[in-house]
């Protein structure tokens, strides 16, 4: 899987296109456009035999540079990163980031694609892609592009487990804008694989990227929450503030519908725990419970029997 990150410490899990897809892909590429070719130079060359040999040599260099070159970028544009080849091999080229391509992405890639594809017939290209770790030939490293497959085998969907109810809001005050992308991405797979670790190894990771969040943030972590559901009850907020921010505002203290049904169920087990993880409960909370009443013992009615659970008729 390609290492990218969105703001919102997202991975995106793209796979990198391998050399022999890109391969073929390239080649239906350049059948394709090679038949246009031959196919617009036959008909200009019989509307412009009266032409001399500067103007028709002026005419095949024009209809070359706009079939071989132009036509490809102007569909790579048009199709965000899908040509024919790509698109019959399950491929796309997507940036750096993982978005779109948009025309100047097209342009790098198809103005060097001509030295290291068609006048080197491909061997420059072969050469980089497996020189780079990620496939990339020359024009995707000047172009700040990548291709990646698009069909590829899903899986179980992963979720970043809700912080414990009593922690939503208890971090408002933080500040995460010095918290890198990379330290985000740590945290939200720790969060999503902490089930799977063992919870010695667990507990032991989980305080370590507490102390680094803590230090991107300048404020220590609580001693009295477990390392893992303080990094759930951090990323929670910075959600929470991404949503505010996109959707304008909203109550920042409620707790999300996740963490509710959490509450429900009893909620996910946090490493370091030795209790479920709940909201402290003192002795005022015990001693604000009112005490039970006296009840006496239930026994026969003057009316009843002696035990036997026969009751004469009035």
């Amino acid at each position: 899987m390609s290492e990218l990150v969105t703001g919102e410490a997202v991975a995106l899990e793209l796979r990198p296109a391998k050399l022999p897809s890109r391969a073929l892909a390239v080649v239906i590429d350049l059948v394709v456009a090679f038949t246009v070719y031959i196919v617009v130079t036959m008909g200009i060359v019989a509307s412009t035999s009266s032409l001399d040999q500067a103007a028709a040599a002026a005419v095949a260099v024009a209809t070359f540079l706009l079939v071989l070159v132009g036509v490809p970028i102007a569909v790579e544009t048009l199709s965000h990163g899908r040509s024919l080849g790509k698109l019959a091999c399950g491929l796309r080229v997507v940036r750096d980031d993982g978005g779109p391509i948009r025309f100047r992405h097209a342009l790098v890639r198809g103005a060097v694609g001509v030295v290291e594809i068609l006048m080197t017939f491909g061997v420059v290209a072969c050469i980089a892609s497996l020189v780079s770790e990620r496939g990339r030939r020359l024009g995707d490293v000047f172009a700040g592009t990548l291709v990646v497959r698009e069909r590829v085998p899903t899986g179980p969907a992963r979720y970043v487990p809700p912080p414990p109810p009593w922690l939503v809001g208890r971090f408002s005050g933080l500040d995460l804008s010095g918290v890198p992308d990379g330290l985000w991405l740590a945290v939200r797979s720790y969060l999503t694989r902490m089930g799977q670790l063992d919870p010695q190894v667990g507990h032991s990771m989980a305080e370590r990227l507490a102390g680094d969040l803590a230090a991107c943030t300048g404020a220590p972590a609580p001693r009295d929450v477990p390392p893992a559901a303080y990094l759930a009850a951090v990323v929670h907020e910075r959600q929470s503030r991404d949503a505010r921010r996109a959707f304008g505002g909203g109550a920042g203290g409620a707790a999300p519908v996740g963490a509710a049904g959490a509450a429900l169920v009893g909620g996910p087990v946090y490493p370091g725990a030795a209790t479920p993880v709940g909201p402290p409960v003192g002795p005022a909370v015990a001693a604000a419970a009112p005490p039970a009443p006296d009840v006496a013992p239930a026994g026969p009615r003057e009316d009843e029997g002696p035990g036997t659970g026969f009751v004469p008729p009035a």
